[in-house]
């Protein structure tokens, strides 16, 4: 199997970016939580073009809590668009999030079939969790790139092939995500 040409990839949390700041990153989507304050990182990356969206990760309404909404798809797949049209070989792009492990890992995943759509979305998880081992995308924001780019609820299905190795290699992933209020994914895994 061929892997997707994606040089430059990265996604990290919050407390990985100080360390991603030499890698020549020319776009950064963030993904953060709405009331954290803007993050001083970013002032050690020079000239980049860079993306705020704020959500929570959540994968069903929460009181006081905002929800990741199609509209932020929308934004995300309009973002990696404009990264491919700018950037030689698909650009070089950091994807963040609080852990690097959801909402980031999400939006990576949205971006890679958009920019590569004659690809199996089941080869699309395996290069996500190269660039990403601990990946575990939100499930509600898969859902909407799923839609969004007219999969068919393919990206769906490969999520929850994509779970089920997840569980399979790193049992206590399930205990963690139940405790994070995401049953609902765990039960998803095949």
């Amino acid at each position: 199997m061929k892997t997707l040409n994606l040089p430059k990839r990265y996604i990290c949390g919050i407390d990985e970016l100080s360390g991603r700041s030499g890698h020549g990153i020319t776009h950064v989507l963030s993904l953060v939580d709405p009331e954290l304050p803007e993050l001083e990182h970013f002032e050690a990356y020079g000239s980049t073009r860079r993306l705020v969206l704020k959500m929570h990760d959540i994968i069903a309404p929460k009181p006081g809590m905002v929800l990741p909404e199609k509209s932020h798809m929308k934004s995300i797949l309009e973002f990696g668009h404009l990264v491919e049209t700018e950037s030689n070989s698909f650009g070089s792009l950091l994807v963040h999030c609080h852990m690097g492990v959801s909402r980031s890992t999400a939006a990576m995943v949205a971006i890679m079939a958009q920019a590569h759509p004659e690809e199996n979305e089941d080869h699309v998880f395996e290069t996500l969790r190269r660039i990403r081992p601990q990946a575990w995308p939100n499930s509600l924001m898969i859902k909407y790139a799923d839609e969004q780019l007219d999969r068919d609820g393919k990206l769906t299905a490969a999520l929850r092939r994509h779970y089920g190795i997840q569980l399979r290699e790193t049992p206590e992933v399930g205990t963690w995500m139940t405790t994070l209020g995401r049953q609902r994914e765990v039960d998803m895994a095949e």
